[in-house]
């Protein structure tokens, strides 16, 4: 499954500038956000703000800010999420950007992968990242959709940010339920 212009997930990140790989990164932490912090998204409206500004400072407050704020314990499914914040660069540099998007966009693809139905087997997530998700289940597969959609609509400017912000609402209301949909069959 590669996107629309053939591209894999691993070239449209390579091929990504600064802001748009702030804008990746910080989507797939939004997506994943209710396993960490089920009503927590607000605390990334100041990373967003920032990413469409394009403003490195504003990048380092609004994410130093958002890990106090999302300072909670959980699962070991909330330890990822954690980490991705973590990780996030203070500095708004595209190599910075590049690697921790790159990290994010793994740890989210996994994150959704362990809630399919048929689990992820060794080495699908790269073979996503790639351009290849058969065997992906459909969360697995959700999530290389909305990465690659980020990526591109991303890459036309400050505009495609509301679309990027968008996709990931839908992602967190996707995965929320499914969490919540499992924990009341457990």
């Amino acid at each position: 499954m590669t996107s629309g212009n053939g591209r894999s997930l691993l070239e449209l990140i390579d091929g990504a500038d600064a802001r748009g790989l702030a804008a990746a990164g910080l989507a797939c932490l939004d997506r994943c956000l209710p396993l960490l912090a089920p009503e927590g998204a607000d605390a990334l409206r100041p990373v967003w703000a920032a990413v469409a500004r394009g403003d490195g400072a504003a990048w380092g407050e609004a994410v130093a800010k958002a890990r106090v704020d999302l300072d909670t314990d959980g699962t070991e499914d909330a330890g990822a999420v954690r980490a991705m914040l973590t990780e996030a660069p203070e500095t708004w540099t595209a190599e910075a950007l590049r690697a921790w998007a790159g990290d994010c966009s793994v740890a989210a693809l996994a994150l959704h992968g362990r809630y399919d139905a048929a689990g992820v087997p060794d080495g699908l997530v790269e073979r996503c990242r790639a351009g290849d998700a058969d065997g992906a289940g459909p969360l697995l597969a959700g999530e290389l959709r909305r990465q690659q959609a980020v990526l591109e609509t991303v890459a036309h400017g400050p505009t495609g940010l509301r679309r990027a912000r968008e996709l990931s609402v839908e992602g967190g209301r996707v995965l929320r339920a499914v969490v919540s949909r499992r924990a009341r069959t457990a």
